[in-house]
Parts: C-alpha cells; sequence; structure tokens
C-alpha cells in the first residue's frame, strides 16, 4: 500500500523519541510478521501498560507522522509480534469505495433478497473527534478499566482509520482478507461521524464516535453498515436482529465496538 515515509527507523538509535520532538517510555519496535521480518518497522509499542494521560502524552508525535493507539496485549493472543501481521497482502484505503465494500459485504451476509439501504447520512458536527478520543482512552485506562494489559503504540499513518491497514492487521481475515477494504469503511466513518481509532486487539477494535446518530431511524441506517462491516457485532449477540442492536449499540453511543470471530 502506499504509505507516508517511516519515521520508526529514528527510532532505533533513538529509543526516547527526542529527535521527533518525544519523550517516548521503554518500548519497542515491531516489524515481526506472519511471513518473517519486515524490511522497516510496523509500529512502535511501549513495554509498560498504558495509563491515562498516556494517550495526550503521544499527541506530539502526529507532527511527525505517528498516530496513536491502544493496543490490547492480554487477551490471550499476546502483542503484536504475535498478530500475524500480513503488510504485504493489503492495498491502499483510497482505492477502495465505502459504500461499494458495505454493498458487498450486505449482499454475502444478509438474508437473499434483502436490498442494501445505503449508507447513511453524517450526523452532523458536535464534539471534536480527536478530544473525544483523548477523553475515551484515560476512562478506559483507569484502574479496573475493560482492557487487558493495554499498551500505548504509535504507527506511520495519514489518519486513525489508515492504522489497521498500515500493520496489515489480520483481524478480520474470515470476513476480510484485505484490511484496507475496511480501512476505506473506517474513513468514511471518520467523515461522516467524526471516529477515531482507539484500541485494537488481535481480532476487534474500538472507535470513539464523536457524532453518533440521535435518532432511531439513522441508528437503523447505521446499524446496517455495522452488519455489513461486521456480521458478527449482530449474529452473536443477545438480541440478533438489526434493530435491538440499533437502540442499544448504535443510538447516541459514543463508542462502537466490533469483534470478527
Amino acid at each position: 500500500m502506499a504509505t507516508l515515509p517511516n519515521p520508526l527507523p529514528k527510532l532505533a538509535a533513538d529509543p526516547s523519541g527526542r529527535s521527533l520532538g518525544l519523550r517516548l517510555p521503554a518500548g519497542a519496535l515491531v516489524d515481526t510478521t506472519d511471513e518473517g521480518l519486515w524490511h522497516e518497522p510496523l509500529l512502535w509499542c511501549a513495554d509498560g501498560r498504558a495509563l491515562p494521560g498516556g494517550w495526550a502524552a503521544l499527541e506530539p508525535a502526529r507532527r511527525a507522522g505517528l498516530l496513536p493507539v491502544v493496543l490490547e496485549t492480554g487477551d490471550g493472543h499476546g502483542g503484536p509480534d504475535r498478530w500475524q501481521l500480513m503488510p504485504g497482502k493489503v492495498s491502499y484505503p483510497g482505492d477502495h469505495d465505502a459504500e461499494e465494500a458495505l454493498a458487498e459485504y450486505w449482499e454475502e451476509h444478509a438474508e437473499e433478497g434483502a436490498p442494501w439501504p445505503g449508507t447513511a447520512e453524517p450526523a452532523g458536527p458536535d464534539r471534536d473527534p480527536d478530544t473525544m478520543a483523548g477523553d475515551l482512552v484515560d476512562i478506559l485506562l483507569e484502574d479496573g478499566g475493560p482492557l487487558k494489559e493495554p499498551r500505548l503504540a504509535l504507527v506511520p499513518a495519514r489518519r486513525s482509520a489508515d492504522v489497521p491497514a498500515a500493520i496489515g492487521w489480520t483481524g478480520p481475515a474470515n470476513h476480510e482478507g484485505d484490511t484496507a477494504r475496511l480501512s476505506a469503511v473506517l474513513r468514511s466513518w471518520e467523515d461522516r461521524f467524526g471516529i477515531r481509532l482507539v484500541t485494537l486487539g488481535f481480532d476487534h477494535l474500538m472507535l470513539s464516535v464523536a457524532t453518533p446518530p440521535t435518532t432511531p431511524g439513522a441508528a437503523e441506517a447505521v446499524a446496517a453498515e455495522h452488519f455489513a462491516f461486521c456480521p458478527d457485532n449482530i449474529h452473536q449477540g443477545a438480541d440478533p436482529t438489526l434493530g435491538a442492536y440499533a437502540r442499544h449499540q448504535v443510538l447516541n453511543q459514543p463508542v462502537w465496538h466490533f469483534w470478527w470471530d
């Protein structure tokens, strides 16, 4: 895939990141893929547990072309060096149309004959997406939070939506072999709903949502997109219907979570 110049190699000789205007905690560069070592680092990952305030401390990395994300490493699959990353199999998100990808997923997984309803309308301006993401991360990283062994990471990417594709993430491999197509959808959600990718695990991700749908009709339209993007969200829910999912997981919800079996 097309990428920005990668600033991560500078951290090999400068682990603190001072040359990039950073003060990084102890960490390591990750270049391990399913097919051996990649020709350059894919990400930087901190050694220790992420704490509230850590995300904000990484904000200067954006000026260097690095975006923060919290990796969940204690869910039984270990850290990103064990995630079977496959950057060589991923295309560029900008080469894909989000609605076309969603329509194809819908046709494959929806009931036979059910027409694709199309993408939902934007929800309108609300909170600043980056502020929303930082606030959510601090909540998630509090003592007793839901994340298991969270670690801060930095990924060379143009935008939050591109992070999964940039590292060759294979979490949705049973649903989509080219993660760039899912990143294209995330780009569309960035533009329409102010999402930011805040956490990534072996087979799941979490988004902050600055402008979630605020009416039942809008929530149902977004629920259809969620079903196409990640059918397991609905199929394996307590009430596996789009209507219930829209009411409980989309309407006015500032967090969207996706998990692939």
